[in-house]
This record gives C-alpha cells, sequence and structure tokens, in this order.
C-alpha cells in the first residue's frame, strides 16, 4: 500500500476529514511502521493491507500532545505480535 493511500486509510479509521493533519499521520505512519518492522514484522505484512489497523491504533497511540506520554496500547502490541508471526 502506497503512504498516500495508507494515510487516508488511517485518517478514515481516526474519523479525520481534511488534508491538515497529512504530513504528521504520515510521520506517524512511518515511526509505527518502522517500529513494527525492528519488532519482526515482514516489510511485506506491514506494507499489506492486514497491517492497517495496527498502524492505525500505533499512531492514535503515539498522537499524545502530553509530553513524554507516549505509549503503544496493548491492543497495538497484541495485533504486532500476530503479524510478526504471519508467514510472507
Amino acid at each position: 500500500m502506497d503512504n498516500g493511500t495508507l494515510i487516508e486509510e488511517v485518517k478514515t479509521r481516526l474519523g479525520i476529514t481534511g488534508t491538515y493533519h497529512d504530513a504528521l499521520i504520515g510521520g506517524y505512519c512511518e515511526d509505527v511502521k518502522a517500529f513494527m518492522i525492528s519488532g519482526g514484522v515482514p516489510q511485506s505484512v506491514a506494507d499489506s493491507d492486514d497491517a492497517v489497523g495496527c498502524i492505525a491504533r500505533g499512531v492514535a497511540d503515539l498522537w499524545n500532545y502530553g509530553a513524554g506520554d507516549g505509549k503503544f496500547s496493548e491492543v497495538f502490541w497484541n495485533r504486532v505480535v500476530q503479524l510478526a508471526m504471519t508467514e510472507e
């Protein structure tokens, strides 16, 4: 999935409209995907439709304006483990 489509999918899942936050959301998407890949999720899985929900959850978890409060949720962690076990 290309970055533009991923950003639109994440925005839909988070109820965000317009383009004002696209750069921020895109950066968070890249951060979350890099985290997932470093944690053992195959690149092809991280780039697939199967990972969109996990990426959206990760973006929502990081989208926190409190200093130092950005933490990944239990749902995110569980889904990363599932995706890491997915065969390419």
